[in-house]
């Protein structure tokens, strides 16, 4: 630690998750900022020269950022950090983490590689924070064994705008039966460039490679406890769950809105206003204890009868909780709602930001 913050990096730092990360933590009470990594094109450059053209955020390069040197991602650059975060495409994502676990290094990560294996948490932080309890078995069966480095996932962003209000209902009406969502997910979850003008301008796109099967397994993984001593994913085995997704692109910069309806295991099922009652009862442990990316409402509920929207409540509370909306009886299944994610923040690095705040919280980080 240096002045009792914790050193951290952030590899694909130039992409757009990246300068998420970056803004999130160049000024953060519990984190230092102090590697950055990226392609062999940007390294050994100061981080604004390596980043330019290519900065899409509002604000501007952090001023103790901008003169950074950007290092390849490679382990050595890194060895210092008590925490490195991961923005990378999937593609080096799988290789460049595992080498860094393997050289003992702690990797909270937005890539999707790891978020299937039976070893790595895939947290939602808004959800469940006690799958960390599964790292001192992940460290041991690493060969050889570690006593320090592991890797965190965090969700599909699409995954993520569901999940924390499906936690919320099952929290306090019991296993949920059914789930059916149908997104419209916004363009900046494609990445930069991302989809191009001439296919996303007066359309949508009723296709995202790989979303609907990430969001229908990865609730199971998510909703599950652990069993065996902590050892292994319950995948909501003890109460099988039955998700279908369908999955749209729409030509919104910032914001994953979903349409959602639920049954329950447990008849009568829930009224809508028990059901917006409990969504607005709900808090986290991300919240009590006390970390500073949390959001002071985990969800926010509307009343009125067109929201949640993106372009009105995608920055309510810095984009790090979930809006609900809609809240009414399902003439086929039990309830139906609307749900909106900010995308490229609790979607993205703020929950990969705060997953390394929970853990710092516990214990995992010392």
């Amino acid at each position: 630690m240096s002045n009792g913050k914790v050193k951290v990096g952030v590899l694909g730092a130039t992409g757009t998750v990246g300068q998420r990360f970056i803004l999130q933590l160049s000024n953060h009470p519990d984190f230092e900022l102090v590697a950055l990594g990226a392609s062999a094109s940007s390294a050994n450059k100061p981080y604004h020269e390596a980043v330019a053209g290519r900065w899409k955020q509002v604000q501007p390069i952090p001023a103790n950022v901008r003169d950074m040197t950007v290092h390849e991602c490679e382990p050595a650059a890194f060895k210092e950090c008590g925490v490195v975060f991961s923005g990378l495409d999937s593609t080096p994502a799988g290789p460049v983490e595992a080498a860094f676990r393997a050289a003992n290094l702690r990797v909270f990560s937005n890539a999707k590689n790891y978020r299937r294996d039976p070893l790595c948490p895939l947290i939602v932080p808004l959800v469940n924070p006690s799958h960390l309890s599964i790292l001192p078995h992940q460290q041991k069966s690493m060969s050889p064994p570690l006593d320090r480095g592991y890797i965190v996932t965090n969700a599909n962003c699409s995954t993520t705008g569901v999940v924390v209000a499906l936690k919320a209902l099952e929290d306090a009406f019991g296993p949920l039966d059914i789930v059916m969502v149908q997104t419209m997910q916004a363009i900046s979850g494609s990445g930069y460039p991302g989809v191009s003008s001439l296919d996303i301008l007066d359309n949508v796109v009723p296709y995202i490679s790989g979303e609907e099967e990430k969001i229908e397994w990865e609730t199971s993984k998510i909703l599950g406890g652990l069993k065996d001593n902590d050892t292994a994913f319950d995948l909501h085995e003890t109460s099988p769950l039955r998700v279908s997704a369908h999955c749209n692109r729409v030509p919104v910069i910032d914001g994953h809105l979903a349409c959602v309806s639920v049954s329950f295991k447990k008849q009568p099922a829930p009224s809508p206003e028990q059901v917006a009652e409990a969504l607005r009862a709900f808090t986290c442990e991300a919240q009590t204890l006390g970390c500073h990316s949390a959001p002071k409402q985990a969800i926010t509920v509307h009343d009125e009868v067109d929201r949640p929207q993106p372009r009105l409540d995608r920055e309510w509370q810095n984009g790090s909780g979930v809006n609900v909306g809609r809240i009414r009886k399902d003439p086929v299944l039990d309830i139906k709602f609307v749900s909106l994610v900010n995308n490229v923040m609790l979607g993205a690095a703020t929950s990969s930001v705060l997953n390394a705040e929970i853990a710092l919280k516990k214990g995992y980080l010392s």
